[in-house]
């Protein structure tokens, strides 16, 4: 199965867990498939039983394994999953969007992530976030109590003024902290919308935020997204169908496709919001990672329409879960009664933490290397993939993602199976579907696509094609 190391300094109860979730994961061992006793395994790893029945017992508790009386461990079923050889019809199986995103989450080990929603380690302003811990350690942290509602004052002051300079005016007390922009967003969900609501989204767009208004209740319609902006047709013939609540959107940057609306779609979207009572629930959270300083709709609107929700997630930490999302007084006050009904406060400790990063000296200076490395590594990415044959989406030159598909390669989610075999976490495109179906695109994170061994396995995968279409 695994080689354990045990002169690791990892416990071999956690490599034993962590080799069978990513065995699991990567499908090399099927759904209802029978493990090795505890006795086998034991003796074939060389470990005692009881660290064995430890592993097993931890990943029956996570949801990987079943114990069956009298049977043994098996790889634990999950909806969506075909049924194993021998058991029903033996269809394909299909595309999981919901198992594959958390396998995103928990597939951190894979050794290329090509696919991956975040910055590598070394990309992010480590320095900066030591610098802030070790404030807070001088200065003394209050562990006692909790944070304020709206969240740490001083954060919301400097958010503020952020703000103020991309021309959205707000005070700090139209400011609310949350866990990360994915607090933000069920919140204002939870807010705006009721179960049999029609919500608009951008397609393809944001996998999380779909699962989540459908775990409400309501129904998300796709709003087509181009190369220069929103399919405007489209969107309003949707608008006239369907009267949605909302529109939760990313008009900067947006993930996976990185378009970027122009300043006229952005007013023609605020004029067809006003016609037809709209709220735009505006996710900017790439925001700092855009060279350009664009207008958004809360800049344009002044949130008479519109709720902005930001986040530090991508340039500080994504283990920093802050976030924040402005809007008129009264949405705003509610949105903070039921971030305190549903969960108290945000963490004034991570919040503090944040608050330090963003008044180090070196903030600003960091930002710009980022930006800077950022497009340097769209450039090389989109010749290597041009180099292979790619059809890029969009070329911005700024932001963390390109979207590609190639003409040979028509089931990305099929193409992602087989890269996690070899260690490849890739961003098959049906992830990012309102409704998944089968496609060729795919979300490529620049910032971890530099690896050669990336590049070897498309190639491999299209000669493939190829040599199948020729026989």
């Amino acid at each position: 199965m695994f080689t354990l190391n045990p002169t690791s300094p990892i416990p071999l109860v956690t490599q034993i867990v962590d080799g069978l979730r990513r065995l699991i994961a990567e499908q090399a061992l099927k759904p209802g498939a029978k493990l090795p006793s505890i006795r086998s395994f034991a003796a074939s790893h060389g470990v005692s039983v009881f660290t064995v029945v430890e592993a097993y017992d931890r990943l029956v508790a996570q949801g990987w394994l079943v114990s069956r009386a009298n049977a043994g461990f098996f790889v634990k079923r999950r909806a969506g999953d075909a049924p194993a050889a021998g058991e029903g019809l033996g269809s394909d199986p299909r595309f999981d969007a919901r198992w594959y995103l958390q396998q995103i989450f928990e597939s951190r080990n894979l050794p290329l992530k090509a696919g991956c929603g975040w910055l590598p380690q070394d990309w992010l302003f480590e320095e900066g976030v030591r610098r802030s811990l070790r404030h807070l350690a001088t200065d003394g942290v209050e562990l006692g109590g909790y944070g304020l509602p709206h969240g740490h004052m001083a954060l919301r002051l400097l958010i503020a003024e952020t703000l103020a300079e991309r021309q959205i005016a707000v005070g700090a007390e139209q400011v609310l902290l949350t866990q990360g922009s994915s607090q933000a967003l069920d919140l204002v969900a939870r807010q705006l919308l009721k179960p049999g609501d029609v919500v608009l989204v951008d397609e393809p767009g944001y996998p999380n935020q779909m699962f989540m208004l459908r775990f409400f209740g309501a129904h998300p319609v796709g709003v087509p997204r181009l190369p220069e902006g929103y399919d405007l047709p489209a969107l309003e013939a949707l608008l006239v169908q369907h009267k949605p609540k909302a529109f939760f959107t990313q008009p900067r940057l947006q993930s996976p496709t990185n378009s970027v609306t122009p300043l006229a779609q952005l007013f023609r979207l605020l004029q067809l919001a006003e016609a037809h009572d709209l709220t735009l629930v505006e996710n900017d959270l790439y925001a700092d990672l855009d060279p350009e300083p664009r207008p958004s709709l809360a800049s344009l609107d002044q949130l008479r329409r519109v709720v902005h929700i930001g986040s530090y997630s991508k340039t500080i930490s994504p283990n920093l879960r802050v976030g924040y999302v402005v809007a008129r007084p009264e949405l705003l006050d509610n949105l903070a009664q039921l971030k305190m009904v549903s969960g108290l406060t945000s963490s004034d400790l991570t919040e503090r933490l944040a608050f330090g990063v963003l008044t180090e000296g070196r903030w600003r200076k960091h930002l710009k290397s980022l930006r800077d490395r950022l497009a340097q590594a769209h450039g090389q990415v989109a010749a290597k993939l041009g180099a292979l044959g790619f059809e890029l989406f969009h070329e911005p030159k700024a932001g963390l993602y390109l979207w590609a598909r190639h003409p040979d390669l028509t089931d990305s989610a099929e193409l992602s199976r087989l890269a996690a075999a070899e260690g490849v976490m890739l961003g098959p495109g049906e992830l990012f579907l309102v409704s998944p179906h089968p496609t060729g695109w795919l979300r490529f994170n620049v910032a971890f696509s530099h690896d050669e061994r990336l590049y070897g396995f498309l190639a491999a995968q299209i000669q493939l094609h190829a040599q199948g279409a020729a026989a």
